[in-house]
């Protein structure tokens, strides 16, 4: 191990120990509040160009499991406070310092992740350097903004997973950088899975007469996506919709809403939510740091609420057979509070 160091895009330095790949990264800073699933977190698409920080002091104590990969490995950099390089699992294949040297990013250890969320709280979401020495110019890390995610790890090409037993259903999933747990709950209700690019159009889509079309999570600014946005916009209303996560916010975009971007985001397997419509709460996994603002729907109602900041986290459509929410119902290791949401979507195929 050798001294590495965490630059803020304010200036702000920590010191610690570099781990995984020996090299520099640059990316948006962002916290996970998740006791569980680093591995999920790992392997999550929607963390394409951010460094990831675990509040959970020790991670990498059950190791590396390739089994419950969720996508491809996309985050710029990772840091803990402290790492296990010992791992005590009867399925771990190699330590969490393998996988980011096979992956090529770079860790850092033994910081105080408690300082440094803290700060990214009250500053909100900035950048940050993973480097073994402190530039005295910081120009290009204040300039660095997550752009192209979707491109970048979206599906590149057309792929068909089949129905557990009996297939009762046929799915088209828009693939903006999905994790496989989607596919999986699918498949498991008797849909036939059909994943397609995220740049795919509308009339392709429909062509194949799916039951029902999925908007799959991904990264970055949804708003970015014009494209995607418009070809959803087609979509709206000749066949059921469901939306997770970046799939949430682009159909309000397609459907006249808007965006904005959170001061830190939410992150992790602990956010509670309230159905408005059932009066019940969930605890949720979530990953995202924008939002749909919910004022500026001009159809549609709000389902779901944030208990802790009342942001939106689900939109009914009924006007077009469709729905949306912002966290994770296929949510692997948990919580599966909302895992119902699937049969919901069945449901609306079969109706």
């Amino acid at each position: 191990m050798s001294k590495a160091y965490l630059i803020l895009s304010d200036g702000t330095v920590y010191e610690g120990e570099g781990f995984g790949a020996p090299v520099s990264c640059v990316g948006e800073l962002v916290f996970n509040t998740g006791v569980v699933g680093y591995i999920e977190t790992l392997t999550d698409p929607s963390y394409c160009g951010q460094i990831v920080m675990q509040t959970f002091p020790q991670v990498g104590n059950y190791g590396i499991i390739e089994e419950d990969f969720e996508g491809q490995c996309a985050i710029r950099g990772y840091v803990v406070r402290e790492w296990c390089p010992e791992p005590s699992n009867f399925r771990s294949q190699y330590t969490l310092d393998e996988f980011l040297k096979r992956q090529g990013v770079p860790g850092l250890w033994g910081v105080d992740t408690r300082a440094i969320t803290q700060r990214i709280r009250e500053m909100g979401v900035m950048n940050a350097m993973i480097s073994d020495h402190i530039p005295d110019d910081l120009s290009a890390l204040r300039a660095y903004a997550v752009t192209g995610g979707v491109a970048a790890v979206g599906a590149k090409a057309r792929s068909v997973y089949p129905a557990t037993g009996e297939k009762r259903r046929a799915v088209t999933l828009i693939d903006y950088g999905t994790k496989r747990n989607i596919i999986r709950e699918l498949c498991a209700r008797g849909c036939e899975v059909t994943v397609v690019p995220p740049d795919t159009k509308a009339e392709a889509i429909l062509a194949d007469h799916p039951d029902g079309v999925m908007l799959s999570n991904g990264p970055g600014d949804p708003a970015e996506n014009t494209g995607c946005i418009a070809e959803i916009k087609k979509l709206l209303g000749k066949v059921p919709m469901f939306g997770l996560c970046l799939g949430h916010q682009m159909m309000a975009l397609a459907a006249g809403g808007q965006t904005v971007k959170l001061k830190y985001g939410h992150r992790g397997g602990n956010q509670p939510v309230i159905d408005v419509a059932a009066g019940h709460a969930y605890i949720t996994s979530q990953n995202h740091g924008y939002a749909v603002v919910s004022e500026s729907l001009p159809v549609g109602r709000v389902r779901f609420v944030n208990a802790n900041d009342n942001t939106c986290e689900g939109v009914d459509y009924p006007e077009y057979n469709a729905f949306s929410v912002q966290f994770h119902p296929e949510a692997c290791a948990g919580p599966r509070d909302t895992s119902q949401l699937f049969d919901r979507f069945v449901g609306m195929m079969k109706g």
